[in-house]
C-alpha cells in the first residue's frame, strides 16, 4: 500500500484534476470518510483560521492514514516550533500560509527534515504509523513523500516567485486569493488587472519550475484555465450551498433541474 503522500504526489504527476476540500470552521475523524466517499482526493485542516485542538488533528491524520486517504494541515506559520508540532500530528503535507521567501522555507526544511538534512527529531502521536524511527525508515517512508505547498498570499511572495517555486522542498505553489487580493488593494476584485497579473506571474512560475498550482475555488473556471490541482471550497460552505440548493429544489419543484444528490461549487 502507498504511503497518503505518495498516493497524493503520483496523483499531481498527471493533468488529470485532483480535488479536495478544505476544513476550517468544522472538522471531525468522519470527514475523511465522508470525503472519501464522495470522491474526493485529499482533505486539508486549516489550522490557521480553525480552532481544533492536536488532538483532533491528530485523530483526523490518523484516519487519513488508516483509510489510504491523504490528510494534510494548514500551519499557523512557517515558525519551526509551528511545523515540527505540526509534524508530530501525522498528516502527510502541509499547507504554509503567506511564504514570502526562500528563507522561510529553508527553516521549514530545518524544522521537517531530520539531521543530516534538518534538524527534527522523529516522533510524535500521529506517527505511530511508521515502522521505526530509524532515519533511513523515516527518510524514505515520510519524508520524501511528504508534501509542501508554499501559499503566496502577498506582492512580497509574487516578486520572489522563481526562487519560490524552485525550491526543492516545494511540492506546489499555492493560490491565497483573497488575501492577495486584499495585499494587492484590490479585495475582493478577481478581474483586477493587478491581480490577474499576479495571478499569470504564479502560474507561470510554476510551470516553469514543472510544479503544480493548489487553487480553488471555482473548479470548472480553474479546469479551463490549465489548473488541475483544486479545493472545492471549505467544508462550512459547502454544506450550506448543499442546503440551499435542496430548500430551493423542495420549494421551486417545477423550476429544478437536479435531483438534489449534491452541491455546486462555490463561487
Amino acid at each position: 500500500m502507498l504511503t497518503t503522500g505518495k498516493l497524493l504526489k503520483e496523483k499531481l504527476t498527471s493533468d488529470e484534476p485532483v480535488i479536495g476540500l478544505m476544513a476550517s470552521d468544522h472538522a471531525w475523524p468522519f470527514l475523511v470518510e465522508i470525503c472519501q466517499k464522495g470522491g474526493l482526493d485529499y482533505l486539508i485542516i486549516d489550522s490557521e483560521h480553525g480552532d481544533f485542538t492536536d488532538e483532533t488533528v491528530s485523530q483526523i491524520c490518523q484516519i487519513g492514514r488508516l483509510a489510504n486517504f491523504p490528510v494534510m494541515v494548514r500551519t499557523i506559520s512557517c515558525e519551526m516550533s509551528v511545523i515540527r508540532r505540526t509534524m508530530d500530528l501525522g498528516p502527510c503535507g502541509i499547507l504554509l500560509p503567506n511564504v514570502e521567501s526562500t528563507e522561510e522555507l529553508d527553516q521549514v526544511q530545518q524544522a521537517a527534515w531530520m539531521p543530516p538534512r534538518g534538524r527534527r527529531r522523529p516522533g510524535g502521536m500521529g506517527n505511530h504509523w511508521m515502522r521505526n524511527f530509524n532515519y533511513e525508515t523515516w527518510r524514505d517512508e515520510y519524508e520524501e513523500h511528504f508534501l509542501v505547498i508554499a501559499q503566496i498570499e502577498s506582492q512580497t511572495g509574487v516578486d520572489n516567485i522563481e526562487a519560490i517555486a524552485g525550491h526543492p522542498l516545494v511540492t506546489s505553489l499555492g493560490l491565497g486569493p483573497y488575501d492577495l487580493s486584499a495585499d494587492l488593494g484590490c479585495c475582493w476584485d478577481p478581474e483586477n488587472p493587478n491581480f490577474v497579473e499576479a495571478m499569470a506571474t504564479v502560474k507561470a512560475a510554476a510551470d516553469a519550475a514543472g510544479k503544480k498550482v493548489w487553487a480553488g475555488c471555482d473548479g470548472p473556471v480553474l479546469r479551463e484555465k490549465g489548473y488541475s490541482f483544486l479545493w472545492i471550497g471549505t467544508a462550512t460552505l459547502v454544506l450550506t450551498n448543499a442546503f440551499s440548493q435542496i430548500v430551493s429544489e423542495i420549494k421551486n419543484p417545477k423550476t429544478s433541474n437536479s435531483s438534489g444528490a449534491g452541491a455546486p461549487p462555490p463561487a
